[in-house]
């Protein structure tokens, strides 16, 4: 009887662990040789405020853009400056199936919570319509080698490099973006179960143009 419980509870582990695996995402390898010239990128980067719903991105695409957000380019080094090499960001992904984090060095959106949480990302009304929602989260305790009133404004200035990298990713794709300071902070870090030192910069709306 006790074997039998055993087994049992072995296999019902090993069904949890199979169905929270399958909940993740596992994107494809980011494709880093395909894009626009950056002179075409900075051309054609825009915002959009208007979202076609119906479209979504493909794994690919998400990939792409996230490499370029935030990705590494050299062993332990990233796509963007980072004051300090503080490396203090975590982004969180809005889709319309739940919200996830990017584990950047496994390229895997984990599962947090499911439905569609799209609306929570912003306050404007085409951020429930983008296909993603990045919300840029900054941890302030790897922040420890700056001084302490300088925190918010290299918070700030780091973010700016990633979100203009997501503009000139969506540029190369022909794919519609914009970054947003209207946002209900305190509604995000409690959706997101965040801890006290991370804080919510500001979040990007990506998804194809109406």
């Amino acid at each position: 009887m006790k074997i039998q419980r055993f087994i049992c509870n072995i296999l019902f582990l090993g069904l949890f662990i199979m169905t929270t695996k399958a909940q993740n995402i596992q994107l494809p390898t980011p494709q880093k040789d395909n894009g626009k010239s950056i002179s075409y990128c900075l051309q054609n980067r825009k915002s959009t405020k208007e979202f076609n719903d119906s479209k979504k991105l493909s794994n690919q695409q998400i990939s792409n853009i996230l490499w370029a957000a935030y990705g590494f380019n050299r062993p332990e080094k990233r796509t963007v400056p980072s004051a300090m090499n503080c490396q203090e960001f975590t982004l969180y992904i809005i889709l319309a199936e739940g919200i996830y984090k990017w584990n950047d060095k496994t390229n895997e959106l984990i599962l947090l919570q499911k439905g569609d949480f799209r609306a929570k990302a912003g306050g404007q009304d085409y951020v429930a319509h983008a296909s993603m929602n990045i919300v840029y989260v900054a941890d302030y305790n790897k922040m420890g080698t700056i001084v302490a009133s300088n925190r918010d404004v290299m918070a700030y200035a780091d973010c700016g490099f990633i979100a203009q990298n997501v503009y000139l990713m969506c540029a190369s794709e022909n794919i519609g973006c914009v970054i947003r300071g209207y946002v209900d902070k305190e509604l995000l870090s409690k959706t997101l179960n965040l801890k006290a030192e991370e804080k919510v910069i500001l979040s990007q709306s990506v998804g194809y143009q109406k």
